[in-house]
């Protein structure tokens, strides 16, 4: 019998202890959820009318802040870590970091878990990222609550509510694409070229269910291929090409990134311009103001590496204690054939690789190519 309530007791001290440690461990749970609006909501948009706010305990400034990069391997990621570097030294800007960081991790989840863990293990007060998988980042996200750690995914987000993030609409990005390419090509039948961004991203997939979604509605027939350009010109370039030697002729063309591979792969071919909808690269943006007059009937929407500025916008004025929404919408920069400007929006003396929409004014961000093209991408660890 006493070896019996020893044994209960015990238990009960386990308990006690364990119950003791859970509660340490959940001191901090994060940000605590509030009543909108939030701060300059100018530039920090909720994305609908049920987007929640996030507050955190504020922070004394000047901050540590870390961009953990996944896959560098393209233009639009290298000019997002040089962006992301000079914004870091802007007025305005500079005055609240103490420390800045960067590292790119490549595509596997695990490495880019790991040096997140890292820099919250080093005392950093935030961290923006490009997420390598919408999902997998449920023991981080707890990790840096528990550390008082604003972490601001963008771009590539996460399939979950219990961070803040940034980014356009990918969907409607998708979307609109299908629409331009109906609109222009006057018909609802025929074949069609999709290329795809890098596999497992968040942004490629729902870009691609957006497109389909339009396509594929009931009285479209379309013959759709399929083909994986990595949001990479030369990638783009070679799987086009072979698209259409498979293929030999394509009515419309909706590409993800490395547009102007795409177009590239179309003279390669002598195949005759068609309408397409491309990304904000300014090489594409040059070749449709040089051949609209011939049938390319381009859209250029626009995925700014920009977005990088406005996560660490946000996560500097979370940790200076503002109110914030929990998903911040970034309106979508299009331009068409029509409305093409140079140097307004695109710039045909500019050689070097370089996406042309940069400007979001509403955030104070507003970026020339010098500042941007004088950065390294080079991690800075």
């Amino acid at each position: 019998m006493k070896g019996t309530l020893r044994l209960a007791g015990l238990a009960c001290a386990s308990l006690l202890v364990s119950s003791i440690i859970l509660a340490s461990d959940n001191a901090w749970a994060g940000p605590k959820i509030v009543s909108g609006p939030g701060a300059n909501p100018g530039c920090f948009k909720p994305w609908s009318d049920q987007t929640k706010f996030f507050q955190w305990d504020k922070k004394p400034g000047p901050y540590k802040i870390a961009l953990v990069n996944g896959f560098v391997g393209n233009t639009w990621r290298i000019q997002m870590v040089k962006t992301a570097k000079a914004f870091a030294e802007q007025p305005g800007i500079k005055e609240n970091i103490k420390e800045f960081k960067v590292v790119s991790t490549g595509t596997d989840v695990a490495a880019q878990l790991g040096a997140m863990e890292d820099f919250i293990n080093q005392g950093f007060d935030a961290i923006v990222t490009i997420a390598v998988a919408p999902d997998g980042f449920d023991r981080i996200i707890r990790l840096a609550d528990k550390n008082n750690v604003v972490v601001v995914p963008f771009d590539n987000i996460l399939d979950t509510d219990k961070v803040m993030m940034v980014n356009e609409d990918q969907k409607e990005m998708g979307r609109m694409s299908g629409r331009w390419l109906i609109d222009q090509m006057g018909k609802h039948a025929g074949s069609l070229l999709e290329v795809r961004g890098l596999p497992g991203n968040s942004v490629d997939r729902d870009r691609h269910l957006g497109f389909r979604e339009i396509v594929e509605a009931p009285g479209n027939k379309f013959d759709i291929t399929e083909v994986v350009g990595n949001w990479d010109t030369g990638t783009s370039q070679k799987v086009t090409a072979d698209a259409l030697a498979v293929h030999g002729h394509f009515d419309g063309i909706f590409t993800q990134g490395g547009s102007d591979g795409t177009v590239q792969a179309l003279i390669s071919a002598k195949h005759p311009f068609v309408p397409m909808s491309g990304e904000g690269e300014n090489e594409y943006r040059k070749q449709i103001g040089e051949y609209s007059k011939d049938g390319l009937k381009g859209m250029s929407y626009g995925q700014s590496p920009a977005l990088v500025a406005i996560a660490t916008k946000a996560a500097i004025s979370a940790l200076q204690g503002n109110v914030m929404p929990q998903l911040i919408s970034i309106p979508i920069p299009v331009a068409t054939y029509k409305d093409l400007k140079p140097g307004v929006n695109y710039w045909p003396d500019l050689n070097a690789s370089f996406f042309a929409p940069n400007q979001f004014l509403p955030c104070g961000v507003n970026f020339t190519a010098p500042e941007i093209m004088a950065q390294s991408e080079k991690n800075s660890q």
